[in-house]
């Protein structure tokens, strides 16, 4: 099927990932997620982080991350997730041979970046930028274990200056928790390095009440060639992820998302992380 730039998509993909490292950092991952922990405790902090997520979202960062038992959730649950969300879309994108470097606003534990980064037929180095502390040392052991070159900074998103020129800048569940004013100026600031040819992947909750900003979004970077997708992914659960899922009640049956993306022209040179400013 072919896309139009202008395009607004859905599909519904039967894929299976084929990621470099994945079983084995989902195998660290569960070794170090549950060293303390029971799997009913864990099960039993998704419940209440995923109502977090639901009915609080700006807290899912901050706040709702206090307590081992919800950022083992976050970490066990959330990040193969979004991993597994973020590697598929790229996949569908088109190629990312020329990608070498990532910047990840809102890091989290670093998946998003990875995601990108294991995409590309080099695996690309990543920047990550967050606010948290527990999810930047989190990111920088995301990047350790699958081998990644990579360096997660804090940084507030309010405050953050992006390259001058570059290859890749990916937002992934992150524009919806910060406020309005804050992402009113990324949206000028990610439209004017998307038309420096950087790059822009935004991913966010295909839920429309989650992201009641998006249709100015999908405007702008419409208006740059950029396109606008809508994705449902049949993708077969990571074994200790699905026993969570039916441990809380999720019910992932098919992993949802929606995008914005405009791609490099020219694929030029990496983005210089040095020329990122935190504030």
């Amino acid at each position: 099927m072919h896309y139009s730039a202008h395009a607004v998509c859905s599909r519904q993909l039967t894929v299976v990932p084929e990621i470099p490292g994945w079983d084995s950092w989902l195998t660290a991952l569960e070794r170090r997620h549950l060293a303390d922990l029971r799997m009913s405790e864990v099960a039993r902090a998704l419940r209440a982080l995923s109502s977090t997520y639901v009915e609080r979202r700006g807290q899912a960062r901050g706040r709702a991350l206090d307590g081992a038992g919800k950022r083992a959730a976050f970490a066990l649950f959330y990040a193969p997730i979004h991993f597994m969300l973020v590697h598929a879309i790229v996949a569908q994108l088109g190629p990312a041979e020329h990608v070498t470097e990532v910047i990840d606003l809102g890091c989290g534990t670093g998946v998003a970046g990875a995601a990108w980064a294991l995409s590309s037929a080099r695996p690309a180095r990543i920047a990550g930028i967050d606010v948290h502390p527990w999810t930047l040392a989190e990111a920088r052991w995301t990047y350790r274990v699958l081998g990644l070159r990579g360096v997660a900074r804090r940084g507030d998103l309010a405050r953050v200056r992006l390259p001058a020129q570059g290859d890749a800048i990916i937002a992934a569940y992150t524009l919806n928790e910060l406020a309005e004013p804050v992402r009113s100026r990324l949206l000028h600031d990610l439209v004017r390095a998307a038309e420096r040819d950087v790059r822009v992947l935004i991913v966010e909750p295909i839920s429309t009440a989650a992201v009641p900003w998006w249709p100015e979004w999908r405007e702008a970077f419409q208006r740059i060639g950029g396109r606008a997708d809508e994705w449902r992914f049949r993708i077969p659960l990571p074994d200790l992820v699905k026993r969570l899922d039916q441990a809380a009640a999720l019910h992932h049956d098919e992993l949802t998302g929606r995008s914005l993306y405009c791609a490099s022209k020219s694929g030029r040179g990496p983005v210089r992380t040095d020329t990122i400013a935190l504030g």
